[in-house]
């Protein structure tokens, strides 16, 4: 399917949401343009090189649908937008970037590969609170949090697998070369392992950004 895109400087995990300010003259349109479809929906990528304003920049093939939820024109063509990600997708092959970029796309749903049973997401849970913990801890900023405060207890292990460890990922606070990691993982095995290698990378910047709060 045809699908409008946006590229940001920033990974977009399936679940999130998502708050832009339109103001360049490609996007004005692009969003114009959907409102008037009345199909809101459109494409979220990582750029790989360039910036968001300009047009020129090269942009990765994975990223995640998103649908406008609220559109607010604050004149002078400049909309306020919120929205929400939905299905993973894959792009198939780039359009022309008249008046905006359009991409060939498909929705990626996980390949097969092995199942994540309870235990592991309860084993992932425990590493990510404890990560919370001590990055807490290693500020000086303690903030008495259960499990279940902050993780969304028996909501997140209400999803179904493939949400659930996207929504446990979005709590990971990790850089977007490692959120893409998780994000391009081909399975739900995967992505599992793309997590705790992201995990393992903030764990050792906290332990060597500050040494001394041991």
């Amino acid at each position: 399917m045809e699908l409008p895109m946006f590229p940001l400087e920033w990974v977009l995990l399936p679940g999130e949401e998502l708050s832009l300010r339109i103001f360049e003259r490609r996007y004005t349109v692009l969003v114009g343009d959907l409102m008037h479809s009345g199909d809101p929906r459109f494409g979220v990528v990582l750029i790989a090189r360039g910036r968001e304003v300009g047009g020129g920049e090269q942009r990765n093939d994975i990223g995640a649908m998103a649908a406008i939820t609220d559109c607010t024109e604050l004149g002078g063509g400049r909309y306020a937008l919120r929205c929400l990600t939905g299905e993973r997708i894959r792009v198939s092959q780039w359009l022309p970037d008249d008046p905006y970029p359009r991409a060939d796309i498909e929705v990626w749903r996980d390949e097969p590969g092995e199942p994540v049973s309870d235990r592991q997401f309860g084993e992932l849970e425990e590493r990510i609170v404890a990560l919370h913990k001590r990055m807490a801890v290693a500020r000086r900023r303690w903030v008495t949090a259960g499990r279940d405060a902050m993780l969304g207890g028996r909501r997140l292990r209400s999803l179904d697998p493939v949400q659930r460890l996207y929504s446990l990922a979005c709590r990971v606070p990790m850089g977007e070369a490692d959120r893409y990691a998780v994000l391009a993982a081909p399975s739900l095995s995967d992505r599992l392992t793309a997590l705790y290698e992201a995990i393992e990378t903030v764990s050792a910047r906290v332990e060597f950004e500050l040494p001394d709060n041991g």
